[in-house]
């Protein structure tokens, strides 16, 4: 360890620097010499030195467009590729990040200040997290919230996800809004150059990657759990009747199966690749098609399924199941420019015309000029005219391309669960008078 030593001399009047009336200058002055002197390590660099009180800039989020984003790190540490999308949502972000159709992405928060409200373990839609970071503007200090049981960054260090703060979000929000859903790489890494990290971003895509087969569960396995008594809503005039149905597990969340055990069904969830004899042999009332992940075109073994199962009996899809639902009849799917994602979109019925407050959460969309006749497009987004439910009666089949389930989000579309009942009930009624 070598020692650097500066010399440096000053020229004091005394009379002018310290007199509290000071006079004219004088000539007489002093001379003062300081020496300073800083250890440096064999490399030159200062050591020594007390931590800065605060931290700096130790991430980057680097986009296949070129643009590096420099922020702080929280959570895990290490490199990430994914796709960015933008979330809009105000609340609910442990939902987000345990929402399995976030697998493979990086989730930008447009809403400013995160974490205040902490994690708890009621919150979450899924076994784990699976989305693949976290990019936020300003990280909370301090958590206030009477469920909460851990600080966010804590719970993302313990699983693996990587997040970052300090970031400039409307920035990037507004460069996702121009050119469209972006590739980038997260990194702490300082031993990775740009560079690098660019041509990482380059040479990843999540177009035509199954991603369904990452989230689904292994086996199946019956649900019974019901939305808790101080949170549900809606309870009035249920039917008393319970209803057979098979979920299928394309990325499920928790409280699309509560809101259906709340509604008197009795589910049993199935893994992806089920196949659809084995559904029928169960003789349900009714088919779930749940959310999920990625490209619906990636995944053609889900579309055979639905194919053998429809016309069988009453099916629902959400989200990638209205998807598949719409492959499945032999209509297109495309992918969005930047797809939805936030709880504050506007969809029309236009069954009854009326107006729904939605949480969704999709980069794909179904074409609805590519349907056949017969079916009906029931919902529109009111944002940018995208099909946002479809019906075919002669099939008993609904489907919606939001999350009438919500969390987070509002609860304005949880009718949509009371109408697939009643579809199972009036298909049921219908098969007991052909008898």
């Amino acid at each position: 360890m070598g020692i650097k030593a500066v010399d440096f001399s000053l020229r004091i009047n005394p009379s002018v620097c310290f007199a509290k009336n000071a006079p004219r200058p004088s000539s007489k002055l002093r001379f003062l010499n300081v020496r300073c002197s800083l250890p440096l390590s064999s490399d030159g660099a200062a050591t020594g030195l007390a931590d800065r009180p605060w931290k700096v800039a130790d991430a980057r989020l680097v986009l296949e467009d070129g643009s590096i984003w420099r922020a702080k790190s929280f959570g895990a540490s290490g490199t990430q590729v994914g796709e960015v999308v933008f979330n809009t949502s105000l609340t609910g972000y442990q939902e987000i990040l345990t929402d399995p159709s976030y697998a493979g992405q990086f989730v930008l928060m447009t809403n400013p200040h995160i974490g205040n409200t902490g994690v708890n373990f009621d919150d979450e839609e899924s076994r784990q997290c699976f989305l693949a970071g976290l990019v936020i503007r300003s990280l909370s200090i301090t958590t206030s919230n009477w469920r909460c049981a851990e600080a966010l960054g804590d719970y993302l260090a313990e699983r693996n996800i990587m997040g970052i703060y300090d970031a400039d979000t409307r920035a990037i929000t507004r460069r996702l809004r121009q050119d469209g859903s972006l590739i980038g790489v997260l990194s702490t890494e300082q031993s990775r150059s740009d560079e690098e990290l660019l041509e990482m971003s380059r040479s990843w895509d999540i177009v035509g990657i199954d991603l369904i087969s990452g989230v689904t569960c292994n086996a199946p396995y019956e649900w019974v759990d019901k939305t808790k008594s101080e949170w549900d809503f809606n309870s009035n005039g249920r039917d008393q009747e319970t209803y057979r149905v098979i979920a299928y597990d394309f990325g499920i969340k928790h409280n699309i199966l509560r809101r259906l055990a709340s509604y008197g069904c009795k589910i049993t969830v199935v893994p992806s690749t089920w196949p659809a004899a084995e559904t029928l042999k169960l003789k349900p009332d009714g088919v779930l098609f749940s959310n999920g992940p990625g490209d619906p075109s990636a995944v053609p073994y889900a579309v055979e399924t639905v194919k053998e199962i429809l016309g069988k009996v009453p099916v629902f899809g959400i989200c990638m199941g209205h998807q598949l639902l719409g492959q499945a009849l032999g209509g297109k799917t495309f992918k969005m420019k930047f797809g939805h994602h936030g709880g504050n979109h506007p969809v029309r019925n236009l069954l009854n015309g009326r107006v729904e407050i939605s949480a969704q959460n999709h980069n794909y969309a179904v074409d609805p000029a590519s349907l056949p006749e017969g079916v009906k497009v029931t919902h529109v987004n009111l944002n940018d005219g995208s099909c946002a439910g479809l019906a075919y009666p002669a099939l008993n089949i609904m489907s919606l391309q939001y999350h009438p389930e919500a969390s987070p989000g509002p609860h304005d579309s949880d009718c949509a669960f009371r109408e697939f009942v009643e579809l199972m009930k009036s298909t049921k009624q219908a098969a007991g008078r052909n008898l």
